[in-house]
């Protein structure tokens, strides 16, 4: 089993199609559901690394709604974009979406599932991404998609400090 420590992230390959990231957050689950929900404040912090910055995040948070994300690389204007359908909500609990990129960088499509568990004033965070194909699977562990994931998280970090002042 691959496993890779970025920062406070943790990633790790289970069996051939899902890989499981899990981060912790010093704030309430309400807080940190809350950011990962409401797209002023998703904009905010998932900027991917550095010089990137969110353009486009469109939620409508409901089964059945969609979401749409878009970034920008300030220094070369490269640009990306992905989106997905909400499969099951669970407020301030559990996410399943669908996820595609407009530039498949990795084969496929992926189901996403974010579970929010919170205890001593840690919420854990896990995402499990399971890929249609072991090929995608693989791509996406060779890329450097930790690093961009801990920057973004990174940013919520300092966010979650301010509770959204």
């Amino acid at each position: 089993m691959l496993t890779k420590e970025t920062g406070k992230l943790k990633l790790a390959a289970m069996g051939d199609r899902e890989v499981v990231i899990t981060r912790e957050f010093k704030a309430s689950r309400k807080l940190v559901y809350a950011a990962f929900t409401n797209p002023d404040l998703v904009k905010r912090w998932l900027a991917g690394p550095e010089d990137w910055a969110m353009t486009v995040c469109e939620i409508d948070l409901q089964v059945g709604g969609s979401y749409r994300y878009e970034w920008k690389k300030a220094s070369t204007g490269e640009t990306m974009g992905m989106g997905g359908v909400y499969k099951e909500i669970i407020s301030d609990e559990r996410i399943v979406a669908t996820e595609k990129f407009d530039m498949a960088w990795y084969p496929g499509g992926a189901t996403v599932t974010t579970s929010f568990r919170e205890g001593s004033g840690v919420t854990t965070a896990e995402t499990r991404v399971l890929y249609d194909s072991k090929e995608a699977c693989e791509m996406v562990l060779r890329s450097p998609m930790d690093v961009g994931m801990e920057a973004s998280y990174a940013r919520l970090d300092t966010l979650l400090e301010t509770k959204f002042a």
